[in-house]
Formats: C-alpha cells, sequence, structure tokens
C-alpha cells in the first residue's frame, strides 16, 4: 500500500522495530486526517488490501466481542475436548 510505504520511509531512522512504533505513528497520523482523507487512501486500495484491511478489523472486533461477552470461556467443567477414553 502506498500511504503505508510512504510512512515506512519517512519514519524510518526513527523506528525501533516493535509494535508500539506502529500503533504511535498510526494513531497520530490517523487523528489527524479527515474523512476525506481516509476515503482517498481507501480508494487506492486494491482489492486485495481493502480485502485484508476489512478482514482484520472484523476479526479483531468479533475478538472483542467474544472476549467482552465471555464467549468460549472455559466454565471449568470437564475437558471434553481432547485426550483418550479408556
Amino acid at each position: 500500500m502506498k500511504f503505508v510505504n510512504d510512512l515506512y520511509n519517512h519514519y524510518r531512522e526513527q523506528l525501533v522495530g516493535d509494535e508500539e512504533d506502529a500503533v504511535i505513528i498510526v494513531s497520530g497520523i490517523l487523528e489527524e486526517l479527515e474523512k476525506e482523507h481516509l476515503m482517498e487512501i481507501i480508494s487506492d486500495m486494491n482489492r486485495q488490501e481493502l480485502y485484508e484491511m476489512l478482514g482484520r478489523y472484523m476479526v479483531e472486533q468479533l475478538r472483542d466481542k467474544m472476549s467482552r461477552d465471555g464467549v468460549g470461556k472455559h466454565d471449568g467443567g470437564p475437558d471434553l475436548t481432547g485426550g483418550g477414553i479408556h
């Protein structure tokens, strides 16, 4: 994605290589952008980039919702998913 490549090239010398770098940069940039500019960035994405962006967003949202609702949490009952029964 051109926008990400431009960001990377602009901040390359300041990065230490951890996820926190990316979060700080992206958060700062997104706070400054108007909706119209965000839509321009999205319109420049190809189908694969759109798929990845939306897919990651949806997975993260579902993960958060399941966590908030306690879906999939082990309740302390017997583990029926593995091991052999003799």
